[in-house]
């Protein structure tokens, strides 16, 4: 974490005994020691509370996904398919229903051709027409 070598440690080591003297410097180590040992049980302490909220975040999350996949897979049900085709199949059948039932007509008898004929008013069909000159060849 600090990135601190031996060579370090060793000149803090002479460094203290200079300062605190060879009396005092196992207390002050003792104390030192105490001092890292609680910051380190803090710190496992804090990891394990992140952790498990980690867990708890994954949790909720895998038992989310898991209720939605399990709403899909009730929808997809073979009584829910059936009951969903039912409904589209009756739904089909009430837009498709014909207004009308077509009745067959009765064949035309030869009186109502000659009926027709005498109503009818004459059509003068056209005869062949002169072509008319295409305006590119000029």
């Amino acid at each position: 974490m600090f990135d601190i070598g031996w060579s370090e440690l060793v000149v803090i080591g002479v460094v203290a005994l200079i300062a605190i003297g060879p009396k005092e410097l196992p207390g002050v180590l003792r104390m030192v020691g105490q001092w890292i040992g609680k910051a380190r049980r803090m710190a496992g302490e804090f990891q394990g509370q992140f952790n498990e909220a980690m867990r708890e975040a994954e949790m909720a999350d895998i038992k989310k996904t898991f209720d939605d996949a399990s709403a899909a897979a009730k929808d997809l049900s073979p009584v829910n398919l059936l009951a969903d085709l039912n409904k589209d199949v009756t739904d089909a059948m009430k837009i498709d229903q014909p207004v009308m039932t077509p009745t067959t007509p009765e064949p035309p008898t030869p009186a109502t051709f000659i009926e027709a004929e005498t109503h009818a008013p004459e059509v003068e069909i056209p005869g062949p027409t002169t072509p008319v000159p295409d305006a590119k060849a000029s």
